[in-house]
């Protein structure tokens, strides 16, 4: 079974509500010779119908939560998580703060709304806490409380806004406040706990609350407040927010430890960068099929565009409706027939959430109040959230699986097409080291390079690509190659390809292919590494690998080195093997996948001033074989024997529950039948410590053996320098009768 690479990307910018109709009718049926890559700045997407309840303690955290790196895990969507900073309409591309720009035929952007600061002065507010994004609100929120319970014991949140979401915030959060020493308590429980007072103010510019609600409605909204000690402010229009808390046009001073920032929406501000026509507050215009007034390929769906011919209030339910429309459109396009057209409801039910219980609901003209609509409006929000955590990875369909009807050549007969290849690499930066004597620039059989008089090094490195992102992928193969010059003590400064590509369009192996070098020269421009040439193939996955010179700076430091008494230090925590496997199967959390690809991105580089700063006795890179497969290597080259301290071993946030859940990188067995080969005594191994030692690293941490004395001043710089984890784990012993032992304590 073969996935082959498309011909087009269909883009989506944000999961919102619409766009996340896409992706999971995508994980149904992928649409043929299509790629599908998301683009999010976070690794979750929040639901906000259910963020009131998660205030007040009725939901989990997780419970409002698509996690997009289960979701996109193990199948045909890729996921790119980088900030987006602009659009190149004519090229069709995306532009991005930390990565090269990524083409797209079709583009879906869903990134919702912000908080309107129109007219209002904003001078240094340490208390100012705005709606959006929502994905980090609970945690300003509990950073700002614990500041102010620290200092003293009662609390004057102030709420700006007076829309239906303000007043969910405000019911919620005292319903949070009422609930804060149960067992069903609020994420904020604990902060609150240690506050003796909390006021509630809500201040709105308009004459009532509750925009858009009826008359009905409002006078149950106002009741509420009235119950839940909220204070209202009617018609005061904030003039500016500083430390003290808000002032009014009128003069008037509010004071508050805590401003949350809910007004009426605006566009993001990253559509003022973007080529787009836009309303008056700054949301693209779109007709009604969906499209933007501006460009046929650009769709603006949900809190992002407004209909031209029929603007509608900024709710979710619309953005919910238009799902099937975007996902029908979408296929029309690619196919090139017109598209369907979307007509927005004139009425639909409301249902704003007390906190304590009950709700209030609004539908055609009437307003009721109780526990049954609560438990309506439960219902509606966990079915529809139930659609998008159904985390396992979906099943390859048929037609986005390779059948070639004459088989592909293998051997030289499958390299890369020499048109494709040479597009790829005239967009690539170039370090220019002075020692390529034929490379790149003019390509022959061999590349020539020079090197010192004396020895050079060289390493080679090749991987299946761990993650399905291809810069991201170029990126980690370019610094695990690296790695194994540094712990040399070799500075590298030539570079060698060796990628495969998989089958399928040349325009999308071509896609493949410039992601890729562009993410491996990224690190290797970093290092001072010229890349000289190389060699690419057809397929059946993506693999890539490096083969790497080096200049000795100073006599290699090998494995044989470590004496006894020396401390063994671990530069890196443990467990990238079982997250990796975790990854494949949908079942890694996006905050530890986050973390996981922030370990994978920092280079051991740092070792080669180690060396000369520490003169450590020996080190070596934790790799393929796992800290105890290395460490063996560098006992049995030394005749040494060693203590590994189980408790102070480092390991990567989502480790545990990854061995719980019984995902083990397929090596592990080998490198623990490799590890029978030593004398082993002590403590008995927990199967969490023993996945930890046998766990293959890829981007690992550097093993190294130090005198005793240096521990702390090596700690100390190893933190300074990216490595905040690395510890001490044990210590070296004499050997006994010559062969190498590990005693676990």
């Amino acid at each position: 079974m073969q996935a082959r690479l498309a011909k087009q990307n269909l883009v989506l910018w944000g999961v919102g509500h619409t766009n996340a109709h896409i992706l999971r009718m995508w994980r149904m049926q992928p649409l043929p010779d299509t790629q599908l890559i998301c683009l999010s700045n976070y690794p979750v997407a929040t639901y906000s119908g259910m963020f009131p309840g998660v205030l007040a303690g009725q939901y989990r955290v997780d419970e409002m939560e698509i996690d997009l790196v289960r979701l996109t895990a193990g199948g045909s969507t890729r996921l790119v998580l980088d900030e987006v900073t602009g659009i190149d309409r004519r090229q069709r591309q995306l532009h991005f703060a930390k990565r090269p720009p990524l083409d797209y035929d079709l583009l879906s952007i869903g990134i919702g709304s912000q908080p309107s600061f129109d007219g209002v002065t904003v001078d240094d507010p340490a208390g100012l806490i705005t709606v959006k994004p929502m994905q980090t609100f609970l945690q300003r929120l509990k950073s700002r409380l614990q500041d102010i319970a620290s200092t003293h014991r009662e609390c004057r949140v102030l709420i700006v806004g007076g829309g239906a979401g303000s007043l969910e915030i405000g019911w919620c959060l005292r319903s949070a406040w009422n609930r804060r020493s149960s067992a069903q308590s609020s994420p904020l429980a604990e902060v609150l706990f240690g506050l003796e007072k909390l006021e509630i103010t809500l201040v709105t510019g308009a004459a009532e609350i509750g925009s858009g609600l009826k008359s009905s409605t409002v006078k149950k909204a106002v009741e509420a407040c009235r119950r839940f000690d909220i204070e209202l402010i009617r018609g005061e229009r904030i003039a500016g927010v500083d430390r003290t808390g808000c002032h009014a046009l009128s003069g008037r001073s509010l004071s508050a430890d805590v401003v949350i920032w809910a007004t009426t929406a605006r566009g993001p501000a990253v559509f003022s960068n973007l080529d787009l026509e836009r309303d008056q507050r700054g949301f693209l215009a779109t007709r009604s099929t969906l499209q933007t007034v501006s460009d046929d390929s650009i769709f603006a769906v949900g809190d992002s565009g407004t209909l031209v011919d029929s603007p509608t209030d900024k709710a979710g339910v619309y953005a919910v409706r238009q799902g099937p429309v975007l996902w029908e459109n979408l296929q029309r396009a690619l196919r090139g027939e017109s598209l369907q057209v979307y007509r927005p409801q004139r009425d639909f039910l409301k249902l704003l959430n007390l906190g304590d219980g009950r709700a209030i609901a609004e539908y055609r003209g009437w307003s009721l109040e109780g526990p049954s609509w609560w438990r309506m409006k439960n219902r509606i929000d966990t079915r529809f959230m139930r659609m998008y955590q159904d985390y396992r990875p979906p099943q390859m369909p048929a037609d986005s699986v390779m059948n070639e009807e004459r088989p592909r050549c293998l051997g030289c007969g499958g390299k890369i097409g020499a048109t494709l290849l040479a597009e790829t690499l005239k967009e690539l930066p170039r370090h220019d080291s002075g020692k390529v004597v034929v490379g790149l620039a003019e390509p022959d059989d061999a590349a020539i390079v020079k090197v010192p008089s004396g020895q050079a090094t060289l390493t080679t490195d090749f991987f299946v690509a761990p993650v399905n992102e291809p810069f991201l992928a170029g990126r980690i193969a370019a610094l695990n190659a690296l790695s194994d010059l540094y712990v040399m003590g070799a500075r590298p400064t030539v570079a060698l390809a060796n990628i495969q590509i998989p089958l399928g369009h040349p325009r999308g192996q071509q896609r493949l292919l410039r992601e890729v070098m562009l993410g491996a020269s990224e690190e290797f421009v970093r290092a001072g590494v010229e890349l000289a040439g190389g060699h690419t193939i057809e397929g059946l996955q993506l693999a890539l690998g490096f083969t790497i010179l080096g200049e000795q700076l100073a006599p290699p430091l090998k494995k044989n080195g470590l004496a006894p008494g020396a401390a063994l230090v671990l530069t890196k925590p443990l467990g990238t093997g079982a997250l990796l496997a975790a990854n494949m199967q949908g079942d890694l959390k996006g905050a530890d996948y986050l973390r996981l690809e922030q370990h994978l991105l920092v280079s051991n580089e740092v070792m080669l001033e180690v060396v000369a700063k520490f003169q450590p006795q020996a080190m070596t890179d934790v790799t393929g074989f796992g800290l105890a497969g290395h460490l063996i290597e560098m006992l049995e080259a030394s005749h040494c024997g060693a203590e590994i301290e189980l408790e102070t071993l480092p390991l990567l946030d989502g480790f545990a529950p990854a061995v719980s859940a019984g995902h083990l990188s397929t090596l592990a067995p080998d490198n623990e039948t490799f590890a029978a080969r030593v004398d082993s005594s002590g403590a008995l191994l927990s199967d969490l410590k023993k996945a930890a030692l046998y766990d293959p690293q890829t981007c690992g941490g550097v093993l190294l053996g130090v005198d005793q004395e240096k521990v702390q001043p090596l700690l100390a710089y190893l933190a300074s320098r990216s490595f905040p984890r690395a510890a001490k784990i044990g210590q070296v012993l004499p050997s006994e009768n010559r062969r190498p032992f590990i005693r676990w304590k």
